[in-house]
C-alpha cells in the first residue's frame, strides 16, 4: 500500500529551481533512503513531505503530495496535524532546555492532553520504541543535556514518536554521531519500520544500503532513479546512478 506519493512535485526558492518535478511512491512500513550530492535538493524534498518549507521565504511549491490519497497541499488541510501524522527528527540532535521526560511529553502537551497516566505512559512507550527507556528510566528529570550525542539524538526520535505519528522523516540523522552511535541508531530505524514508514535522507551510501527498503538517488534537483535498495546498488539502471554509487562524484 502507498502511503506517500509525489506528482510532479517542484520548489523554487527565489529564482533557484531545486526540485524539478519529483514523482514518487513510498510504500508503507518500509524504510526509503533520499540519496544523491550535496545540493541535489535532497532536504528540500524531505521538508516537503510535511510542509516544513512553508517557513522558508520566497518559496514556491507546485505539484502534489498525498498522504493516504489526500493531497497535504490543499487549502482545507490543517498543518499543526499535519506535522503529527509525518513526524521529523533533524540532522543534529535538539532537545529542549528541559528534563528528558518533559522533551518527550512537549508535542503531548501541546496537543492538549492533560491525562498525568497517560503522558506517562506514552513517554514509558515512546523511550522503549527509541531504545533509550532502560538507559534513562531511572533519571526520567534529569536534563536532557546531561545525555550523550547519540542518547540525545535517540530523545529527539522518542518526541517525535509520543505523538503516534505515521511517517517519520529523518535528515542525515546520524552525522553528528560517532560509529557505535550510528549502529545504534541504524537498528532502531530497522526495528521502528515495523510500525512507521520513514523516510530518510543520507550522504552514507553504504548507511543507505544497510537500512533502507528502497532507494531514490536525486541529482540536480530531478530523480534520476527510485527502486529496490539490493537492483539501485548492485544493478542501477541508469549510469549516473553507478557513477554517483561508485564514488565517482559527490
Amino acid at each position: 500500500m502507498v502511503k506517500i506519493k509525489t506528482d510532479n512535485l517542484k520548489v523554487n526558492f527565489g529564482k533557484k529551481d531545486v526540485l524539478k518535478g519529483i514523482s514518487i511512491e513510498i510504500p508503507e512500513k518500509s524504510v526509503v533512503a533520499i540519496i544523491g550530492p550535496s545540493g541535489c535538493g535532497k532536504s528540500t524534498f524531505l521538508r516537503s513531505l510535511n510542509r516544513m518549507n512553508d517557513f522558508v521565504r520566497e518559496v514556491k511549491i507546485e505539484g502534489k503530495v498525498f498522504l493516504d490519497g489526500k493531497n497535504i497541499y490543499d487549502s482545507d488541510v490543517n498543518v499543526f496535524e499535519l506535522r503529527k501524522r509525518v513526524g521529523m527528527v533533524f540532522q543534529k540532535p535538539n532537545p529542549f532546555p528541559k528534563s528528558i521526560f518533559e522533551n518527550v511529553a512537549y508535542g503531548l502537551r501541546i496537543h492538549g492532553i492533560k491525562d498525568k497516566k497517560l503522558i506517562y505512559q506514552r513517554v514509558e512507550e515512546s523511550l522503549k520504541d527509541a531504545n533509550l527507556w532502560e538507559e534513562v528510566k531511572d533519571k526520567l528529570f534529569d536534563s536532557a543535556f546531561s545525555l550523550s550525542g547519540g542518547q540525545q539524538q535517540r530523545l529527539c526520535t522518542a518526541r517525535a514518536l509520543a505523538v503516534e505519528p505515521e511517517v517519520l522523516l529523518m535528515d542525515e540523522p546520524a552525522s553528528a554521531l560517532d560509529p557505535i552511535a550510528t549502529n545504534r541508531l541504524e537498528h532502531l530505524i530497522e526495528k521502528l519500520k515495523e510500525k512507521y514508514t520513514i523516510v530518510i535522507v543520507t550522504h552514507n551510501i553504504q548507511q543507505a544500503a544497510r537500512v533502507s527498503d528502497y532507494t531514490a538517488f536525486l541529482f540536480m534537483g530531478e530523480l534520476v532513479e527510485f527502486g529496490r535498495t539490493e537492483l539501485i546498488f548492485t544493478a542501477p539502471a541508469n549510469k549516473r546512478t553507478e557513477e554517483y554509487i561508485m564514488g565517482k562524484f559527490s
